[in-house]
């Protein structure tokens, strides 16, 4: 399939699948609604599936790249699904311990794009766990429709747990030098807020687009934050000015990048949202933000 970009798309057609990836309108909703956007053959059907991932096109480090090692680690979260799974990624050479790093997934559960951010951390010499909040309905299944599906279906609740505990055992790994930061994306990017708000030694927290804590919750985050930001997603920026505000009234240390021009998901390079440049600035800044809080 040929690949597209953002640009390709109607501001309008990024709109409405937005909302139907998060699960506000039905597949319906969006065919009947970008079928007006339609240009010759790019019917509303053939938009939907354009914007669908390639995972081909996410692979920056191999599976079996010989400078890490991977493999599926489980673990108890006995206060929420009881059994969980997750994708475990460390250099295959490392000196002494290492700073961890938990990456949490999109509202789709464990793929293969963020297991490659996991591997793309091991690279750089962090030790990086990818927890599957999908482990309780069978994993994440292949196809990202499915995922959507059976990830509506969990537990908010347990769910939340699952992940937080997955922290604990990053941290707790013998590889893991004790000093352990936070990525996410999305769902994950709300996530990483709430573990900012709930884990006072948490080393950093960066969350990618992710929904704020309420005001009320700031207070107790002790994490440096790096919050990225995508200009064209009103949904979770109208979430900021509350946050900014929270968070300087409570001195909490926070750094803030919009980037231009960009669509939420920006850092996903298997879908046209994905804009190289903000994702490799975005991503840079992350590996930095790290290197500097989680080391030494």
């Amino acid at each position: 399939m040929e690949r597209k970009k953002a640009s390709d798309f109607p501001p309008e057609v990024l709109k409405l699948f937005d909302g139907y990836v998060h699960g506000a309108i039905s597949r319906r909703d969006f065919l009947d609604r970008a079928a007006k956007f339609a240009v010759g053959g790019f019917t509303a059907a053939a938009m939907l599936e354009s914007l669908k991932p390639n995972f081909a096109w996410a692979q920056q480090v191999a599976k079996d790249d010989a400078r890490i090692r991977t493999e599926s680690l489980t673990y108890p979260s006995p206060q929420g699904s009881g059994t969980m799974r997750g994708y475990f990624a460390r250099p295959a050479k490392a000196a002494g311990k290492l700073p961890g790093v938990l990456v949490i997934h999109e509202n789709r559960g464990l793929n293969p794009y963020i297991e490659d951010v996991a591997r793309r951390l091991a690279v750089l010499n962090f030790v990086a766990f990818a927890p599957d909040a999908l482990t309780p309905a069978g994993g994440y299944p292949g196809d990202e429709d499915t995922a959507r599906a059976l990830f509506a279906k969990l537990d908010a609740k347990k769910r939340a747990e699952d992940l937080y505990t997955a922290a604990v055992i990053l941290k707790a790994r013998p590889e893991c030098s004790g000093r352990i930061g936070a990525v996410g994306f999305c769902f994950g990017g709300g996530i990483v807020n709430m573990l900012a708000v709930r884990i006072p030694d948490l080393g950093a927290a960066v969350p990618f687009y992710g929904s704020q804590p309420a005001a009320a919750d700031v207070p107790k985050i002790k994490a440096p934050l790096l919050i990225h930001y995508a200009e064209n997603d009103e949904r979770i920026n109208k979430g900021w000015p509350d946050y900014e505000a929270a968070l300087k009234a409570n001195k909490v240390r926070h750094e803030m990048h919009i980037y231009p021009g960009t669509q939420h998901g920006f850092h996903n390079d298997t879908t046209p949202r994905y804009d190289e440049a903000a994702a490799n600035l975005a991503w840079q800044r992350t590996v930095d933000f790290f290197n500097k809080t989680l080391r030494g």
